[in-house]
């Protein structure tokens, strides 16, 4: 499996996104067919593994823990914190210092784990300077409970300011075909610093895989009910048909779109990891097959011209949410 850097650490190109084990895309799968993911990913060459404290409510973190703590030495741990209060049970942004230690102490006991790998602010709460955030990060790191911090959701000038405060080792956001806002500057920055940029949602929050073909497929809980891309019919509709003819660039590629989706975002920078995630055991090896997938350049200029900025129809959250992200806009 091709290995990528994450500060000290060397990982699997592509890690395995853990949420939809617990919440978000359709329907969390049974505890049996969870955790045959967890440990089939590992089996197959995941080396990296990312939750969080807000993903379930502390259900993701405590499955990980679970059923992974058997196996820490064997892979690198990635959780956030920020997106709940102090106990992690109620959902609300709270980056104050005394929140992030609290709730970095409840995360050590749901993963079963002496220290976190990588902990991300999942999102910078505005109400808190992020220097107070990274600063509270920072000395979780000297006390040993953490090894390594990220962030989540930020843009390239709120990543110049934490990384003065203390080295950042990732970055994640989300990051395929269909949004594109990093290229404005997060990519660069983090190439410039070298930190890490871990791309989630790298198919498009399903779309681009080839199996969404009707929102009525989805349970009234599905994540993508809320967005803009999905909830309006319009958009849907002219997103699926952009997505019928990125399948087709797979067919002729011979891969399967997901595959495909993923290796292109693989192919943006030798610093990009991509974290698919799945409740399908079946789907792990495909997933994991993307990073060894070479795109030709016309290929690749063939997708990128089907499915960029101008072609996709709206927004990739609906207001409330965006207005809690940080993230640079793609000028229109």
């Amino acid at each position: 499996m091709q290995q990528r850097k994450i500060g000290p650490f060397d990982v699997s190109a592509i890690g395995l996104g853990c949420m939809s084990l617990s919440h978000a895309y359709g329907s969390p799968p049974p505890r049996p067919q969870a955790e045959e993911v967890l440990l089939g990913a590992l089996d197959a060459g995941y080396t990296f593994f990312d939750t969080a404290a807000v993903y379930g409510l502390g259900h993701n973190e405590t499955l990980v823990g679970e059923v992974l703590s058997p196996h820490r030495a064997k892979f690198t741990l990635a959780s956030k914190c920020g997106i709940t209060d102090a106990t992690g049970t109620q959902r609300g942004i709270d980056g104050r210092p005394e929140t992030i230690k609290a709730l970095c102490d409840v995360s050590l006991r749901r993963l079963k784990t002496e220290v976190i790998d990588l902990y991300y602010l999942h999102r910078w709460d505005k109400k808190v300077p992020v220097e107070d955030s990274v600063g509270e990060l920072s000395r979780l790191v000297s006390e040993g409970k953490i090894k390594e911090i990220g962030l989540s959701e930020v843009s390239a000038a709120t990543l110049e300011k934490a990384h003065a405060v203390h080295p950042v080792a990732a970055l994640q956001t989300e990051y395929s075909l269909m949004t594109r806002n990093p290229e404005v500057a997060v990519l660069d920055a983090c190439a410039r610093l070298g930190v890490a940029f871990v791309a989630f949602s790298p198919v498009g929050r399903g779309i681009l895989g080839g199996m969404l073909r009707s929102m009525d497929e989805l349970p009234s809980t599905d994540l993508r009910y809320i967005m803009p891309r999905f909830n309006e019919p319009e958009n849907f509709a002219h997103n699926l048909a952009l997505a019928d003819k990125f399948a087709a660039l797979a067919r002729e590629a011979g891969v399967t779109p997901g595959q495909l989706s993923i290796a292109w975002t693989l192919t943006k920078g030798e610093h990009i990891i991509a974290i698919p995630g799945t409740a399908n055991p079946q789907h792990l090896a495909d997933n994991l097959a993307a990073a060894r997938i070479v795109i030709e350049d016309d290929l690749l200029a063939r997708m990128e011209a089907l499915i960029n900025n101008k072609t996709v129809r709206g927004p990739r959250y609906p207001p409330l949410q965006q207005s809690q992200v940080d993230t640079e806009e793609i000028a229109a």
